[in-house]
């Protein structure tokens, strides 16, 4: 089996920059590494929420294919495009089979509830926070269609894992007029996608 790595450091990023995987020298700064530090990172939280998981649960088993596709994002991301993307399909399964069993949404979902729960919100907002990256970087349409979705997978996730928990709600402002000023505002923008004002609202 060939060695991945066999020197940890190496002391060739201490000038601020790094390589990619055909060896191009570029900035530590430069978009690209910025977006895949920030894929890593989001890997870094699926792995601790992973951590908070039942053994053989339907989350859990998601989350660590997911690992496997992230890994893979960021594969493509070092070779320019050179490695193949990760799927979309299971993803739209996953949401739907997940939601299908949750109770309507009548009002915004804020982060929290369980400690499971509230690390699925964190993935979906470094998510979002990747997937506006790729879009910036402007080369990796398919990958920011793809943390599109994932994103969505997160917030229904973290809503099935806080089955048999409070599952924290915005009530808005208590002064007066606070929490009527903006649920029309909310409600305009969430039906702009797909009709699910909650979980678009969560796309910032």
């Amino acid at each position: 089996m060939k060695h991945r790595i066999s020197t940890v450091t190496t002391r060739t990023g201490d000038s601020g920059t790094t390589r990619l995987a055909d060896g191009t020298k570029v900035a530590k700064t430069d978009s690209r590494i910025i977006a895949l530090g920030t894929v890593d990172e989001l890997n870094s939280f699926v792995g601790l929420l992973v951590t908070e998981l039942e053994d053989a649960s339907t989350p859990k088993s998601l989350c660590v294919c997911i690992q496997q596709e992230l890994f893979d994002l960021g594969a493509n991301l070092a070779t320019a495009g050179a490695t193949p993307l990760p799927a979309l399909d299971h993803l739209d399964t996953a949401v739907a089979e997940m939601n299908a069993k949750l109770p309507p949404l009548k009002e915004f979902v804020l982060p929290g509830g369980s400690r499971a729960a509230a690390l699925a919100h964190v993935c979906r907002t470094v998510c979002r926070r990747a997937e506006r990256l790729l879009w910036e970087l402007g080369a990796c349409t398919d990958g920011a269609r793809y943390l599109n979705r994932l994103s969505d997978v997160f917030f229904v996730m973290a809503r099935t894992l806080n089955a048999g928990h409070h599952e924290p709600q915005w009530h808005g402002s208590q002064r007066p007029g606070g929490k009527a000023e903006v649920a029309g505002k909310a409600e305009n923008a969430g039906k702009t996608e797909g009709g699910n004002s909650n979980v678009k609202a969560t796309d910032v």
